[in-house]
């Protein structure tokens, strides 16, 4: 199965290199020379292969194998990028999960359904999860917040600290 693990927000320089605004996981690993990752290219499946990666005001600068100008790469710019989900270099430890397996999930306040996870951000001390429903609501994936996450049934069930949820 595959997944969105990044979008082509724009080019950088004349020699191929793209921004990648991340929204996946194992960026580490999923990013590094070599790695193959997939676009949509005028409704075909393009297959790129990374040449090089770095970090740069914290956006992912990718060159792709083949890309060597900005003229090769530049009608990309906009498209996702997709991966094959499970990785033979990740593994995953107890309480890690896949950003795919989290967003979508149900978050609940006990029994009363909060919304649904529609994005993560990376926070360096932890993921942050933006959770959708009547209102915004940024929950951090912290053992004092998260209680439960069940994949299963695409729920997760938080004891919210004092003012996180802004009610």
């Amino acid at each position: 199965m595959k997944v969105e693990v990044g979008k082509i927000v724009n080019t950088h320089g004349i020699k191929g290199e793209v921004k990648i605004q991340s929204n996946s996981d194992f960026t580490d690993v999923r990013f590094q020379p070599g790695e193959m990752l997939e676009v949509n290219d005028k409704g075909r499946t393009v297959s790129l292969t990374v040449k090089t990666h770095r970090m740069h005001k914290g956006l992912h600068m990718l060159t792709f194998e083949g890309f060597n100008n900005i003229n090769d790469i530049e009608h990309l710019k906009g498209q996702s990028l997709y991966q094959e989900r499970d990785h033979e270099e990740i593994e995953l430890a107890e309480h890690e999960y896949y950003y795919s397996d989290i967003i979508g999930c149900t978050v609940f306040d006990g029994a009363r359904p909060i919304g649904r996870v529609t994005e993560i951000f990376e926070t360096g001390a932890n993921d942050v999860w933006v959770v959708k429903g009547d209102k915004e609501h940024l929950i951090p994936y912290i053992a004092d917040v998260v209680k439960d996450i069940d994949i299963d049934s695409k729920r997760i069930v938080i004891i919210p600290m004092e003012g996180l949820l802004n009610e």
